[in-house]
C-alpha cells in the first residue's frame, strides 16, 4: 500500500508567520526536541524523565479513591449488615434486600456528582492549572466524606455519594491529562495505563475491605469502609502542592516561565539540561501555535466543529465502550455472582480475584505497548470478551455447581482480558486523540458520555440481575455481548492507531482527514515547512550572490 505524506496546511503556516525569524528559531528548536525524543528507548526515557514519571504516577493515585468507592457501594448491596440496616422486606418471604430502584439510585447519585465535577474541571484546569484544582478538590473530598459515613438513611447516603462524586469527576480527567502531558511520547501509554491500574487498585482495596468487615456486626460493618477514605486526601493534597505544573497547561495559559520551571524539575540533571529544556519548551510552544490556527479562544462548541468533531466522537465511544464491552457486570459482580448461585462469602472471595485482575492485567499490558498498537490491543480484547460473555450468558440456562464454577472462572478470565487490553489501552487513546487546546474539554465530554452510559447501566443492570425484577442472572451476559459487538464494529471503521505519534503529528493527521485504517501507514512531516522555507532562502541567497 502506498504511503501518504502529510505536511502542515497553508492556514497553519500563515497563523505562525513563518517568515518571522523568532518563529523559525522556535521551530528549529522544536524539531530538535522532537527528533531527540524519538530516539529514546523506554529504558532511556525512564532514566531521563524519572521525575516526570514519578509525579504523573503520584497524581494518578487520586483515582484509587474513585475506584474504591464506586465499587464498594455496589458491594454493599450483597452485604448482610448493610441490608439489615437499609433493606426492604419482601412481603411474600419476609427476606430483606436493597430494592433495584435504590441500587440504581445510589450508584447513579455518585455519577451525577461526577458529571458536575467534569464540567467544573473543564473550567478550573484551564483557568487555574492542574495543581490548584487538585488541592481544592482534595479539601472538598475531606469534608464530604462525613456525609456517607454518618448517613442515617439511603436518601442522605445518596446525597453524600453525589457530593463526593464531584471531586471524583475532577480527578478522572485531571489525572489522565496531567500524566500524558509531563512525559515524552514513548512513555505516554505507560503512565496513562497506570491511571487505569490506580482505578483498579481502588477496586481491589474495596473488595478486600468489604471481605474483611464481613464478620463485623452492626453499622460499623458498612461505615468503616467509608471512613477509610480519609486516608488519601491529606498526603495527596500535600504532594499536589509540591508537584510541578503541567508545562503544556502553563504554555496554554501563556505562563512560559512556569512552564520552563516545571520542565527543569521534570528533567534529569545533566550538563545539557538547560538546552534540552529550552528545546522541549520550544516544541510545546510550536505545537500549541499550530493548534491555535483551528481552536483560538476555544469553547466546548469547538469540539463539535470540523475535524474536532471526529476526535470528540472517538473520545466518547472509546469511553462508553468501557462499560458496553461487558465490563458493566464487574461493577455488580457480588450481586451477579449471588444471583448465579454463589453464597455471600464465596461472592466476596471471587470479587477479590476479579479486582486483582486490574493490577495484573495492567502490568501485562505494559509489555504489549512497545510491540502492539493501542487500537489493535483494544479491539482484540473486545473480541475475546465477546466470546466469554456469550458463554456466560448461555450458562444462565444451565443449573448446578459446575455451571456456577464455570461462570465464576469465565468472569475472572473476561475481567483479566479486559484489564490487559480494553481498560489500559483506553487511556492513551483518549489522552492522545484530542487537540492540545481542546484536550481537557474533549476528555470531559468523553467522560461525560461515559458517566451517562453508566447511569443507563446502573438503571438496567440491577434489574437484569435482581430476582425481584427481571431475574436474568447470568443471562445478562448475552445482552452485553451484543453491545460489545456493536462497539467493536465501530472501532474497525473509526478508531485510528496513534502508537508512536507525537501530538503534532496526530493534529496533522486529523486536520487532513486521514481515514482510521490509514493512520498507521501515513507519513507525517510536521517540520517540512521549515525545511522548505530555509531551502527557498538559500536559493534566494545564491541568486543574489550570482547577480552580485
Amino acid at each position: 500500500m502506498a504511503t501518504e505524506k502529510i505536511v502542515p496546511t497553508d492556514r497553519e503556516l500563515q497563523n505562525m508567520e513563518m517568515n518571522n525569524p523568532d518563529v523559525l528559531e522556535l521551530t528549529r528548536q522544536a524539531e530538535a526536541s522532537d527528533a531527540a525524543d524519538r530516539l529514546l528507548t523506554v529504558r532511556q526515557a525512564l532514566m531521563k524523565y524519572k521525575k516526570a514519571v514519578f509525579w504523573a504516577m503520584f497524581l494518578s493515585t487520586s483515582l484509587i479513591m474513585e475506584g474504591y468507592d464506586l465499587v464498594i457501594i455496589t458491594s454493599f448491596y450483597g452485604q448482610s449488615q448493610f441490608i439489615h440496616r437499609f433493606g426492604v422486606a419482601d412481603p411474600a418471604t419476609g427476606i430483606k434486600s436493597i430494592p433495584a430502584s435504590w441500587q440504581s439510585g445510589l450508584s447513579n447519585s455518585s455519577v451525577v456528582g461526577q458529571l458536575a465535577g467534569l464540567l467544573v474541571n473543564a473550567y478550573t484546569q484551564d483557568r487555574f492549572g492542574c495543581r490548584p484544582t487538585m488541592i481544592f478538590f482534595m479539601c472538598w473530598m475531606m469534608v464530604m466524606i462525613f456525609i456517607p459515613v454518618f448517613a442515617p438513611s439511603l436518601s442522605i447516603l445518596a446525597w453524600g455519594e453525589a457530593m463526593c462524586g464531584v471531586s471524583w469527576g475532577v480527578f478522572q480527567t485531571l489525572s489522565t491529562t496531567y500524566a500524558c502531558e509531563v512525559v515524552p511520547t514513548v512513555l505516554r501509554p505507560y503512565v496513562t495505563a497506570y491511571v487505569c491500574m490506580c482505578w483498579g487498585a481502588g477496586i481491589l482495596l474495596s473488595s478486600g475491605v468489604v471481605r474483611a468487615v464481613a464478620s463485623i456486626d452492626g453499622d460499623l460493618g458498612w461505615r468503616l469502609p467509608f471512613a477509610l477514605q480519609w486516608i488519601w486526601p491529606i498526603p495527596l493534597m500535600v504532594g499536589a502542592y509540591f508537584a510541578p505544573e503541567s508545562p503544556w497547561n502553563a504554555v496554554r495559559r501563556n505562563q512560559f516561565d512556569v512552564a520552563r520551571k516545571s520542565l527543569l524539575r521534570l528533567h534529569r540533571d545533566t550538563p545539557e539540561k538547560e538546552r534540552e529544556v529550552d528545546a522541549t519548551l520550544a516544541y510545546i510552544r510550536h505545537t500549541t501555535e499550530l493548534e491555535k490556527a483551528e481552536t483560538e479562544n476555544a469553547s466546548f462548541l469547538e469540539c463539535f466543529k470540523g475535524h474536532n468533531l471526529r476526535r470528540t466522537e472517538i473520545n466518547c465511544v472509546v469511553w462508553a465502550a468501557q462499560i458496553l464491552c461487558g465490563n458493566a457486570l464487574l461493577g455488580y459482580s457480588v450481586v451477579f455472582l449471588e444471583a448465579a448461585g454463589f453464597s455471600e462469602i464465596q461472592a466476596f472471595d471471587v470479587n477479590i480475584s476479579l479486582s486483582a485482575c486490574y493490577i495484573i492485567g495492567g502490568i501485562i499490558c505494559w509489555f504489549l505497548f512497545p510491540h502492539v498498537g493501542r487500537a489493535t490491543i483494544y479491539m482484540s480484547g473486545m473480541a475475546f470478551m465477546f466470546v466469554c460473555l456469550m458463554i456466560i450468558g448461555g450458562l444462565g440456562w444451565v443449573s448446578g455447581d459446575s455451571a456456577q464454577l464455570a461462570i465464576g472462572i469465565l468472569l475472572v478470565i473476561s475481567t483479566l482480558c479486559n484489564m490487559i487490553t480494553v481498560g489500559p489501552a483506553c487511556y492513551p487513546i483518549v489522552a492522545e486523540t484530542p487537540s492540545g487546546r481542546l484536550r481537557y474539554k474533549t476528555i470531559v465530554i468523553g467522560r461525560f458520555v461515559y458517566n451517562l452510559t453508566g447511569i443507563v447501566h446502573n438503571v438496567i443492570t440491577p434489574r437484569m440481575i435482581s430476582a425481584t425484577a427481571w431475574n436474568w442472572g447470568a443471562k445478562a451476559g448475552i445482552f452485553y455481548a451484543g453491545t460489545n459487538l456493536l462497539c467493536n464494529l465501530w472501532c474497525w471503521f473509526r478508531l485510528p492507531e496513534t502508537k508512536d505519534r507525537t501530538f503534532g503529528e496526530i493534529d496533522l493527521l486529523f486536520e487532513n482527514q486521514v481515514p482510521a485504517r490509514k493512520f498507521k501507514s501515513t507519513k507525517v512531516e510536521q517540520f517540512a515547512h521549515q525545511r522548505s522555507f530555509e531551502a527557498k532562502t538559500e536559493q534566494f541567497a545564491e541568486h543574489v550572490e550570482e547577480f552580485a
